[in-house]
Formats: C-alpha cells, sequence, structure tokens
C-alpha cells in the first residue's frame, strides 16, 4: 500500500465515464440515467466496503441531497448542509480530512466526484486506486474527470467485461511520471 504523509488510508477514486472520457454531460446531470447496473452495483459495493464516501456540492445535489445509506457522507461545501449522523460538511484539504478520518478509526475512503474533487485528490498524492467504469455511450462534450493537467502512471490490475459492453476496470496508482524520470 502506498503511503503519504503518515495516513495509511486506502483512498480510491470510483468513477463512470463515457467511451469518450466525460464523467456527465453538465453540472446537474445524474451518473444514474446512464450507467449500467454493473456499475451501479459496484459503486454499492465498493463504497459501502470503504464506510465513507467524499463528494462536492454539485454530486451531492445530483444524489438528490440525500445521505447514501450505510456510509459516512463527507460533502465540500461552501454552504452548511443539515448535518445528520452520516452526513458531515467540510472544507478541508485532502490531507487533514484523511487524517481526521482516520483517527475516528476509517481505514478507506471512497471519492465520489465530481471533476473538482477528483483532482484536488489525486493532485494531492493520496488517491491509491481508481475505479473506472467505462459506459458504451459518447457524450462528445462535457465534464472531465480530471479539471487539471496530470502526471500519474497506473498499473491495470483487473479488467471486467459486461455483458452489455461495459468495461470495470481497476488500477494502481504507482507514482507521478516525474518520479520515475
Amino acid at each position: 500500500m502506498l503511503q503519504y504523509g503518515h495516513t495509511h488510508m486506502n483512498c480510491f477514486i470510483i468513477a463512470a465515464l463515457s467511451a469518450d472520457g466525460y464523467i456527465a454531460k453538465n453540472p446537474t446531470a445524474p451518473s444514474t440515467v446512464w450507467t449500467s447496473k454493473e456499475d451501479k452495483k459496484r459503486f454499492v459495493e465498493l463504497t459501502k466496503k470503504a464506510g465513507v464516501v467524499v463528494m462536492g456540492q454539485n454530486t451531492w445535489n445530483t444524489l438528490g441531497g440525500k445521505a447514501l445509506k450505510d456510509r459516512l457522507n463527507i460533502v465540500y461545501s461552501p454552504t452548511p448542509l443539515p448535518a445528520t449522523e452520516r452526513l458531515e460538511v467540510t472544507e478541508k484539504s485532502p490531507a487533514d480530512l484523511l487524517k481526521d478520518l482516520e483517527s475516528r478509526g476509517h481505514k478507506e475512503v471512497a471519492i465520489c466526484g465530481g471533476s473538482q474533487i477528483y483532482t484536488m485528490f489525486m493532485k494531492s498524492g493520496l488517491v491509491t486506486k481508481l475505479f473506472l467504469t467505462i459506459e458504451p455511450v459518447i457524450f462528445g462534450s462535457g465534464i472531465r474527470l480530471f479539471k487539471e493537467d496530470m502526471d500519474f502512471k497506473l498499473k491495470l490490475v483487473e479488467s471486467i467485461k459486461t455483458e452489455n459492453g461495459t468495461l470495470l476496470q481497476e488500477y494502481d496508482v504507482l507514482a507521478t511520471i516525474s518520479d520515475n524520470q
């Protein structure tokens, strides 16, 4: 397991993408409309196993502003949301958030979007895995997985093709490319 700083957290990104690399057509488009049942099933399994999901305000809104059950939901938002036992609002840095979660006994966290949150966590160097679902659809334009230049080397751990042509991929994050030069 990769260790950055003092955390021993498993921090993974989970996302569904169109075949041309978009996570959504626009910020208010819910991903649940175009993703496969296999993707939804994997999302539920992996995020329930992790026990903690982290997302931004737009993603929270596309989920209908309801906490995913059996998981601690952490939403990055400048505005307060009605706090419940399963919902926390934060503006902490990724490193501080993971340290805080680890101090509370959590071992794994799922980063669930959107693009800004994926970018912030990936750039922090704390992401150890990516679970990407490639759906057989094309958007032509929309919101990309990451908003900024990235420089990471990945290792494909597993690739599963479903009956309907969805690809379920799992990657380990090895290092930044600049580390290898």
